[in-house]
């Protein structure tokens, strides 16, 4: 019998003391087109994008969700895709309008759009903070025209170069720019080129990750061909010395911030809060004033999410309490300085001692601090949380 769940009793579930703080996620489905290692929900953009019937549908999606909120404020909004910035700022306008006119925003609200470098949307820029869009995601991936090529991106490095010099000057303070390694032919020097390109630029945030090759993707079926693990390795260690030597602190498995740069959003996710999903595929995950605790999904394809109606919602899943430490440990442990040990039982409404037996077990193998105060992988523990992960998994029932 798997650790967690055999400690786990019929009457373990206790109230939440109080609901966590509430996020909304809106998905805009529609690229320019797909590229070979993606395995997002999103499409290929028709000639004309639907936009005044999309922020219809997503409004109409965000009030049949609305009982879920339960009078919270929203301390984040994250508009991503696809990619949103294909968007007019007419139709952005509207939609930040109308979910300001249907839910409260707390007064210090992070509001996120992801961007691509394209020419197209760069000139957008300065709309889109004009509307109250203060913080700008760009997936620029690379400065190598002929990696960005093989990557099946529409820009090329000096565009992406351009992206980031116009969100400053657009008056942007927070901008994360989004940057792979790992990529198909990728030297060490070049990998590490695209990381001082990227610093040199001065963001407040980098996403850096390498890139892994998910099912359902054109990479999948036609693998390419990757640098060699030693050679990952070495990228990941000396890119991670290079962050740390300018300032950047690694808060996440990929991200990496300056002083006060964290994504308020991604942190909300890591720590277990709740945030509304609304928009083809979009996902969402609600504590319940009885102290049950849900997930739900939207259905993927743009034309069905347009009909509207009931079938927006594909379905839902009731987190049973053996459900909820893995749940709960799968998002914390993500966090290099993980989250105090009392978060468990505020955000699960469980008992802390459910951990226990596998924590022991953690600790023993080093994969976890001792300190009974927090729940954070120890270093080694970050290079094998997998493994750590396991420890804390319900077995099939």
């Amino acid at each position: 019998m798997p650790i967690v769940t055999e400690l786990l009793a019929s009457d373990s579930r206790r109230q939440l003391s109080q609901l966590p703080p509430l996020a909304l996620y809106v998905h805009i489905p529609w690229c320019i087109r797909k590229c070979p290692y993606c395995d997002f929900n999103s499409h290929a953009a028709p000639a004309s994008l639907p936009e005044e019937a999309y922020v219809a549908a997503l409004l109409q999606d965000l009030e049949q969700d609305l009982p879920l909120a339960a009078d919270r404020p929203l301390q984040s909004i994250f508009i991503g895709g696809g990619t949103p910035s294909l968007f007019s700022a007419t139709a952005l306008k509207q939609l930040i309008d109308g979910i300001r006119a249907r839910i409260g925003f707390k007064s210090d609200i992070e509001v996120t759009l992801e961007a691509n470098p394209g020419t197209f949307e760069q000139n957008k820029f300065s709309a889109y903070r004009e509307l109250g869009i203060n913080r700008l995601s760009i997936g620029v991936q690379s400065f190598n025209s002929q990696h960005l090529q093989q990557l099946g991106r529409v820009h090329d490095g000096n565009e992406a170069l351009r992206a980031a010099r116009i969100a400053q000057q657009a008056g942007f303070e927070r901008i994360n720019l989004d940057l792979m390694h790992g990529l198909p032919g990728q030297s060490l020097s070049q990998a590490l080129g695209d990381l001082q390109q990227a610093i040199e630029l001065s963001p407040g945030h980098l996403s850096w990750y390498q890139l892994t090759i998910e099912p359902n993707t054109v990479y999948w079926s036609k693998p390419p061909q990757l640098p060699e693990d030693d050679t990952l390795w070495v990228i990941q260690e000396q890119g991670q010395a290079l962050l740390a030597q300018h300032g950047y602190v690694q808060y996440e498995i990929s991200a990496y911030a300056q002083a006060g740069q964290q994504a308020r959003h991604n942190l909300n996710y890591w720590q277990f809060g709740d945030f509304l999903g609304i928009g083809a595929g979009a996902h969402g995950k609600i504590s319940h004033s009885d102290g049950t605790i849900s997930r739900y999904w939207k259905t993927r394809q743009p034309d069905d999410y347009l009909r509207g109606g009931a079938t927006r919602h594909a379905g839902q899943q009731l987190l049973s309490d053996s459900e909820l430490p893995i749940e709960f440990m799968m998002n914390a442990l993500r966090l290099t300085k993980g989250v105090e040990s009392s978060l468990f039982s505020e955000r699960t409404g469980l008992p802390v001692s459910v951990l226990q037996q596998a924590r022991q077990q953690a600790e023993q193998r080093g994969l976890l601090s001792t300190d009974p105060t927090l729940l954070v992988a120890s270093a080694h523990g970050q290079l094998f949380l997998n493994d750590l992960l396991q420890l804390f998994m319900e077995a099939e029932t």
